[in-house]
């Protein structure tokens, strides 16, 4: 049996592109909850301190990801554009060149993550009963670094090609293996020992090293024309072009990741302020929020892959569709789950509180802020859209602009008169700025003169050609 990659430049866009991000939204889904169960069975079984070593460990890891998702996130727009454009010696290319380079990034940050676990546990300031467990913890999760960064870039590279149902399966058997390994390794059973702590780490690098020798066999097994075999394992070394366009690209894409999440711990710091009662709704809306963001993400990932394939094409009207398309599903779906949301909030909330003033607090902090995840949906889309041609820098921008020079000041401004609605009002202001900007740039910006690769390393891909349809208003698609 050949598989092939899945052309997302033919055929009706909706379908097609429901049918596509569907698995990457619920890959998502499942991921959170993998954490959250990891979480109980640590937190529940172990104790603070333990779960207290995890977070650090994990905060860690966030930012290593972080990195590989930027980087691999180009190589999906690198795909995708070359699988549109009929290329496929030159998709063969870009895999051959970042398998390489996250393959020796991979174990390289093992190797030294693994010497400098101690140093950077003691420059988190970790809890000194929390030490211990975070050193086995986290030494564990560095051997298991090269299956991560490697799986993910597989993923990517799938997702690129018009696959994102590949990654799902592979994803629900990681996920599986996780959850059940989790406690064998924890307690030990018959022969396999009591590992505590360590075990959870172990959990985590079996189920990935299984899951993605798994996953390449099963693509080297089905054929699937991107899998590098004969004469193309040649293509499997350092390509100077592309791998600075993984890092050109890639960079700024993986620095969102890090300018949400510094974003969050100093909103985080200002909510401390008002005691214990309010931390703990804010945190509580926080754990409802992470769902409601999903559908953002997903769609997001996914009109990416869709509208490189269509860059490459040249089908700039399946572009301009992709767009409007995208926006119509991520308003309609983030929507509808804060509509739910705001609906059954208090019984919700209850899962993370106990009845009292934190959960009537926590509810009018969802009643303000909730909506404002319709607004974050749509820039991620149009962001998706635009990052297709290889236009990295002003997303990361856009979001800089939003969530440092407008909501963090708001809330500092508003603070002394407003109390902490400072705080839960800034969120639905910065999202409405980041939309408003993100529409003005899809309409008005140079996004579609961007190039992922330079016009010498390989065939650029076709200029744009009047647009069909775009967004209602949209007069820059017209070239």
């Amino acid at each position: 049996m050949r598989s092939r990659p899945t052309v997302l430049t033919e055929g009706p866009i909706a379908p097609t592109l429901f049918a596509f991000a569907l698995p990457i939204l619920l890959g998502n889904v499942l991921q959170s909850l993998n954490g959250s169960v990891n979480s109980v069975w640590v937190g529940q079984f172990l104790g603070e301190a333990a779960l207290t070593a995890t977070s650090n460990a994990n905060t860690v890891l966030f930012l290593l990801l972080g990195g590989a998702f930027g980087v691999s996130m180009a190589a999906t727009i690198l795909v995708a554009q070359h699988v549109g454009a009929g290329r496929p010696a030159e998709a063969r290319r870009v895999v051959g060149a970042s398998a390489a380079f996250f393959s020796a990034v991979a174990i390289a940050l093992a190797v030294v993550g693994a010497l400098a676990t101690d140093p950077l546990l003691a420059a988190m300031h970790t809890p000194p009963d929390a030490v211990p467990y975070a050193r086995a913890y986290l030494r564990i999760i560095f051997a298991a670094l090269p299956f991560l960064y490697l799986y993910t870039y597989v993923m990517a590279v799938l997702r690129g090609a018009g696959d994102s149902r590949t990654p799902f399966r592979f994803l629900l058997l990681s996920v599986g293996l996780d959850i059940a390994l989790n406690p064998l390794f924890i307690f030990g059973l018959g022969p396999v020992p009591r590992l505590g702590i360590a075990g959870s780490a172990l959990a985590t690098l079996v189920a990935n090293a299984v899951s993605f020798t798994a996953l390449l066999a099963y693509l080297y097994r089905t054929r699937n024309p991107l899998c590098l075999r004969g004469s193309d394992l040649a293509l499997l070394r350092f390509d100077a072009a592309i791998i600075a366009t993984l890092l050109r690209k890639g960079l700024p894409m993986g620095l969102q990741m890090v300018v949400i999440s510094a974003n969050a711990v100093a909103m985080i710091t200002l909510v401390n302020r008002f005691g214990s009662d309010t931390t703990a709704a804010y945190g509580a809306a926080w754990q409802l929020w992470n769902y409601v963001q999903m559908p953002a993400f997903a769609l997001g990932a996914a009109v990416s892959s869709m509208a490189a394939q269509n860059v490459g094409a040249g089908r700039w009207d399946r572009v301009a569709r992709t767009a409007r398309t995208g926006v119509l599903f991520v308003c309609l779906a983030t929507g509808s789950v804060v509509l739910l949301l705001v609906a059954i909030d208090g019984a919700a909330l209850r899962l993370f509180l106990p009845a009292g003033h934190a959960v009537e607090i926590a509810r009018h902090v969802n009643l303000v802020a909730a909506p404002s995840w319709v607004f974050f949906g749509i820039s991620m889309v149009l962001f998706g859209v635009v990052r297709s041609t290889g236009a990295v820098v002003t997303p990361v921008v856009v979001l800089f602009f939003a969530l440092w020079i407008v909501r963090l000041p708001f809330a500092m401004l508003l603070l002394p008169s407003w109390g902490a609605d400072a705080i839960w009002w800034s969120f639905p202001l910065a999202s409405v700025v980041s939309a408003s900007l993100a529409i003005a740039y899809y309409r008005f910006g140079g996004w579609r003169r961007a190039r992922m690769l330079p016009a010498a390393a390989t065939a650029a891909p076709p200029q744009p050609q009047p647009a069909a349809q775009a967004l209602p208003g949209d007069e820059s698609a017209r070239g």
